[in-house]
C-alpha cells in the first residue's frame, strides 16, 4: 500500500487505479462546484427576487463554504479516501452517524445529478431550436418536459464514460474544466469591456422585497439560495483521493484552489453581467428562460454569444459527470463496509477497467427514474435542487459537528498531522469549525423554510425539504434499523492483509466485525 495513501487507518486494500494528478484533482472540485453551471443555472433566481444586491450573498457564501473547507482539508490531508464524508465521519463520531451522513450524501448526490442535467434545457434550445423537441418551448409543461428528455441523454452519457473507467473519465473532465475555465474567463472579459453602469447598482434595493413583511431582509435570504446552490461539492478532489497521486498533499490543495477560483471567476461574471445588461428592468432576466443568458446574448450576440452557449454546455456536462462519479465513489465506500444492500456487487471493482460498474449504472438508472417521474412539473428543477442541496449541507454537518467536539475534547487534529508537513489549521482550527457549524446549521434551516414562491404548491412541494427529506432519511434509517446495523463491516474482499503482528486498524476498533461475505 502507498505509505501515502491515508488508507491504512481503515485497513483497505487498495482497489482502484490510482493515475490522477494535481490537475485531474483540481478538476474534480471545479466541475462539481462548475462555475458556468451553478451562476448560469440560478442568477434568474436571485436576480429576480432581490435585484443586483443579492449578488452580496456571493461573498458571505464564500466565508461560510470556506470554513467548511478548510476543516474537509485538514482531513483530507489524513484521510484522502473513497466517500469521503461518509469515511471521515466514521473516523470522528458514531457508526450511526457515519451511516447517516453517508445515506444523506448519496441520496443527494443521485438527486443533484438528476437536478444538473435539467441545466442543458437553459442552454440547448438557444443554440438550435431542434432541441426544443416537446411543443414550440411555450407550452406550460414543454419546458419542464423536454428538459428531463435532454437530461436523460446526458445521464446516459454519463453512465457510459463512469463504467469504462477513471482514466478516461479524468481526461474528459479536464479537458472540460480547461475549456470552462478559459471561456469563463474571456465571457468576464467581455461583459467587463461593455459595462453601462457603475459599482453602485448593487447599493440599492432598486424596491425589492418592498411587499414583504421582512421587507428587503427576506427578499435577500431567499435570494441568497441561489449561491448556496451553486459553492458546493469541493469536496469530490478528496473522494477520489484513492485514485490521486500523493493525496495527502493533492487533495487539500485541490479543494481551496476549487473554491477560491470558483469564487473569483463566478463573481467576476455575475458583477459584470449586472453592469453590462443593456436594460436592468427587462422582466425576462428574472425568468427562467432568460437569466444570465440572455443577458449574454444581448451583450455578446451572434456567433460569439452562441460559442459561449457551447461552452456552458460543455461545463452542465463535466459537472454532471463529476458529480455522477463521485456519487459511485461514496456508493463504492459504504458498500464495501457492507453499508447498503448488495454491499459485496456494489462494492466489486471491475478487473480491466479498475471501476465500480454496477454502482454507475445503477444510480444512472435511479436519476433517470426521478426525472421520468416528474415530468409535467415545472417546479421540478427548484424542488430537486433544493432538497439535494439541504441533505448535502446535512451531512457536512454530520462531519464538522463530530470534528467539533473532537476539537473540544483535545483529540483533533492528531499530533502527527503537522509533524508530517500536511496541511492543518493550527490554532485556527476552533473559530474555523465553530463558523462552520453555525453557517452549515443557519443555511440548512435558510434552504429548508417552506416557501411558496420558492417551492410552488402543493404543501407537498412547499413544505419539501421536510417531506421529502424525512422519506428519503426515513426508508434509510428503516433499512438500517432492520438489517444494516447488524451487518456493518468491512468486507473480506476489500480488506488489507496483515500479519499478526500488526496493529488494529482505527476503522476496524470502530466496526462490530469484519464480514467474510456479501450482505444483501
Amino acid at each position: 500500500m502507498n505509505a501515502d495513501s491515508g488508507m491504512e487507518h481503515f485497513g483497505y486494500k487498495e482497489s482502484l487505479a490510482r493515475s490522477i494528478g494535481s490537475f485531474g484533482s483540481f478538476a474534480a472540485g471545479v466541475s462539481y462546484i462548475s462555475i458556468l453551471t451553478g451562476t448560469f443555472q440560478l442568477f434568474y433566481f436571485g436576480f429576480g427576487t432581490a435585484g443586483p444586491a443579492y449578488l452580496w450573498s456571493w461573498p458571505m457564501v464564500l466565508v461560510g463554504q470556506l470554513a467548511v473547507a478548510l476543516c474537509f482539508m485538514e482531513l483530507a490531508a489524513k484521510y484522502p479516501i473513497a466517500g469521503s464524508v461518509y469515511n471521515w465521519s466514521k473516523i470522528l463520531g458514531s457508526r450511526l452517524v457515519s451511516w447517516s451522513s453517508g445515506w444523506l450524501m448519496l441520496t443527494a448526490s443521485i438527486v443533484t445529478l438528476s437536478a444538473v442535467v435539467l441545466a442543458l434545457q437553459l442552454n440547448l434550445p438557444k443554440l438550435w431550436n431542434g432541441f426544443q423537441i416537446v411543443g414550440s418551448g411555450t407550452g406550460p409543461y414543454d419546458f419542464a418536459t423536454n428538459a428531463v428528455i435532454l437530461g436523460t441523454v446526458l445521464i446516459v452519457f454519463t453512465t457510459i464514460v463512469n463504467a469504462l473507467g477513471v482514466r478516461l473519465m479524468a481526461m474528459i473532465n479536464s479537458a472540460g474544466v480547461f475549456i470552462e475555465l478559459i471561456a469563463a474567463c474571456l465571457i468576464a472579459l467581455f461583459l467587463a469591456l461593455n459595462i453601462k453602469r457603475g459599482p453602485e447598482v448593487f447599493f440599492s434595493t432598486h424596491g425589492y422585497g418592498a411587499a414583504k413583511s421582512g421587507g428587503y431582509l427576506s427578499a435577500f435570504l431567499v435570494a441568497s439560495l441561489a449561491s448556496g446552490y451553486v459553492m458546493y461539492g469541493f469536496d469530490t478532489a478528496s473522494s477520489l483521493g484513492e485514485e490521486t497521486l500523493e493525496p495527502r498533499r493533492t487533495a487539500p490543495r485541490a479543494i481551496l484552489r476549487a473554491i477560491l477560483a470558483s469564487f473569483v471567476i463566478g463573481g467576476a461574471i455575475l458583477v459584470f453581467a449586472v453592469m453590462a445588461a443593456p436594460n436592468l428592468a427587462d422582466p425576462q432576466i428574472g425568468t427562467g428562460n432568460g437569466g444570465l443568458q440572455y443577458i449574454i446574448e444581448q451583450v455578446m450576440g451572434g456567433a460569439l454569444g452562441r460559442i459561449f452557449l457551447v461552452c456552458i454546455v460543455v461545463a452542465v456536462t463535466v459537472c454532471s459527470l463529476a458529480v455522477h462519479t463521485a456519487a459511485i465513489r461514496l456508493t463504492f465506500a459504504m458498500a464495501r463496509d457492507n453499508a447498503l444492500p448488495f454491499g459485496e456487487r456494489l462494492a466489486r471493482v471491475n478487473s480491466q477497467t479498475q471501476t465500480p460498474i454496477v454502482p454507475a449504472v445503477l444510480i444512472g438508472v435511479i436519476a433517470e427514474l426521478i426525472l421520468v417521474l416528474n415530468i409535467g412539473q415545472p417546479k421540478i428543477f427548484t424542488v430537486l435542487t433544493s432538497i439535494a442541496v439541504i441533505m448535502i449541507y446535512l451531512a457536512y454537518l454530520l462531519v464538522t459537528v463530530p470534528m467539533l467536539r473532537q476539537r473540544m475534547a483535545g483529540q483533533w487534529p492528531p499530533a502527527d498531522l503537522g509533524a508530517g508537513g500536511y496541511f492543518t489549521l493550527g490554532r485556527w482550527g476552533m473559530l474555523v469549525n465553530v463558523v462552520a457549524v453555525l453557517w452549515g446549521a443557519g443555511m440548512a434551516l435558510n434552504l429548508a423554510w417552506p416557501r411558496a414562491a420558492v417551492y410552488g404548491t402543493p404543501w407537498y412541494n412547499t413544505w419539501g425539504a421536510f417531506v421529502y427529506i424525512a422519506l428519503i432519511f426515513g426508508a434509510g434509517l428503516w433499512w438500517y434499523g432492520v438489517k444494516g446495523r447488524r451487518h456493518i463491516g468491512t468486507l473480506a474482499s476489500h480488506t488489507l492483509s496483515a500479519d499478526a503482528n500488526s496493529p488494529q486498524t482505527e476503522s476496524a476498533a470502530m466496526l462490530d466485525g469484519r464480514v467474510a461475505g456479501g450482505g444483501r
